[in-house]
């Protein structure tokens, strides 16, 4: 089994490209590095220079590859549609370029869900004509990356969107092609929606080509719930901990992963807000030597 631990700006803070309180591309490119990592996803489209050449340069300077990258845009907003196309485009076009394989697509936090995220028995859902056609602006973007830009796309549930709860992603599954879109699997999200991941995994391995290693803080989590905590609020909060802190099994995804066959890349992403007191390098630091510890190398 090989299996490679990355890391993503998200665990720098970095949720959207033009936050003003985002550390600069290179330093998050540097503290990757420094904290033991040879991989890096892209991060928000536009974070990263476009500019092919200028962020090969820097990659090779730092010893990094790029993994994969996030369209993270309102795929159940229909106004929003060309915000969407626009995201991914530019992201298969810089996934293309660097020789990175991994387009994954999220639905991004939607007003109408967000008060709701773990709270599975109170959200809002979708009727069957609105989530038909949201099914299909996924599937679509999906298509796109793969058949125009020789990607393997990839869905990903998180909290705060309409494709967050374990009902939501089965149904999505089984109503599209696994030769279609595959399924990267966010294991603390699973637990933000009140879903266990490892049994999750167990019955999809087939289909999961990408990982994402996340963590909840129980306490944090509860107490987000119970005072319908906004899904940023909660970053900001620490809902999101350092692995060994947190709810998931990490041995049992390991064990799940060896057992399956898995290959490939496995991203941390410790979504946290950059304004926060700590040091995102050390946290990356932490969690990596955690993994080494339970046996991931």
């Amino acid at each position: 089994m090989t299996i490679r631990i990355g890391n993503a700006p998200c665990s720098w803070g970095v949720e959207f490209a033009d936050d003003p309180r985002n550390p600069t591309w290179r330093t998050v490119l540097k503290e990757c590095s420094e904290a033991g990592y040879k991989g890096i996803e892209l991060g928000p489209v536009g974070f990263m220079p476009e500019d092919p050449a200028v962020l090969s340069d820097a990659l090779d300077e730092f010893g990094l590859e790029l993994i994969g990258g996030v369209v993270f845009r309102a795929f159940h907003d229909p106004a929003q549609w060309y915000d969407v196309l626009d995201g991914a485009k530019r992201t298969c076009e810089a996934l293309k370029a660097h020789g990175a394989k991994h387009f994954v697509l999220i639905d991004s936090i939607s007003p109408r869900r967000a008060p709701t995220a773990g709270r599975a028995a109170e959200a809002e859902q979708m009727d069957d004509a609105e989530w038909t056609a949201y099914r299909d602006r996924i599937v679509t973007v999906a298509k796109m990356g793969a058949e125009d830009y020789g990607l393997i796309p990839e869905l990903h549930p998180h909290a705060g969107g309409f494709m967050d709860f374990e009902p939501e992603v089965e149904r999505f599954l089984s109503e599209v092609d696994d030769a279609t879109v595959k399924l990267c699997i966010d294991t603390g999200h699973c637990t933000y929606a009140g879903f266990d991941p490892v049994a999750f995994m167990q019955r999809h391995m087939d289909r999961i080509t990408y990982v994402h290693f996340k963590s909840t803080s129980a306490k944090v989590k509860a107490e987000a719930i119970a005072n319908r905590t906004g899904f940023y609020d909660a970053c900001g909060q620490g809902i999101f901990c350092n692995l060994s802190d947190g709810e998931v099994d990490f041995p049992a995804v390991r064990q799940l992963l060896l057992e399956s066959g898995f290959e490939g890349w496995c991203t941390i992403e410790q979504d946290c807000d950059p304004t926060l007191d700590g040091s995102p390098v050390d946290d990356a630091r932490i969690n990596r030597e955690y993994l080494e510890r339970i046996g991931f190398t």
